[in-house]
């Protein structure tokens, strides 16, 4: 079980850059984390944007280290999968519910949460904001976790808070790299 913690402060090493913790709910049994950020694009370009996540995703948070092996799929029943350099690959959650330019919901564990009892439900919302649009971000987690989920709770926050910072970076300025 100590290799399991160090993969996943490694997978959930915090990022550079802002990310603030919206931890909603929290408990040893599960918890919500909440991000938000508001893109220069109407809401079908920033959704389209979304779902080309191998441009901005970040390396370090992937098996392979490279997000260029990663794919969205935005229909029910699509993958967010990784191929990986050996043949293999990840699915790392699949898409229950979209409504383009609005919504796309996955449902499954991150990272090293796939090891254990843990189901997950990811939710984008993609909301016009006169000549912008706001993406809300809802990933919610529930189950066994040894130690409890609470403790992880932060730390999937900030990751998941630092990759919509660089879908921001790439939909406002054509780069994933915050400025």
């Amino acid at each position: 079980m100590t290799r399991l913690f160090a993969i996943a402060l490694l997978f959930f090493a915090l990022p550079a850059g802002p990310a603030r913790a919206d931890v909603l709910e929290s408990a040893a049994h599960g918890f919500v984390v909440k991000s938000m950020v508001t893109v220069a694009a109407a809401p079908d370009a920033a959704y389209r944007a979304f779902a080309n996540i191998g441009l901005w995703w970040d390396s370090e948070h992937t098996y392979s280290g490279d997000a260029k092996n990663l794919s969205l799929d935005p229909k029910p029943g699509g993958c967010f999968c990784e191929a990986m350099p050996d043949g293999g690959g990840i699915k790392h959650l699949e898409v229950v519910y979209t409504s383009p330019g609005k919504t796309i919901r996955m449902a499954g564990a991150l990272g090293p949460l796939q090891e254990t009892g843990v189901a997950g439900s990811l939710t984008m919302e993609f909301a016009a904001a006169g000549d912008s649009t706001r993406i809300d971000l809802t990933y919610g987690a529930g189950g066994f976790y040894r130690g409890g989920l609470d403790q992880l709770a932060p730390i999937v926050d900030s990751v998941l808070h630092g990759q919509l910072v660089r879908l921001k970076s790439y939909v406002d300025a054509g780069s994933p790299q915050s400025e």
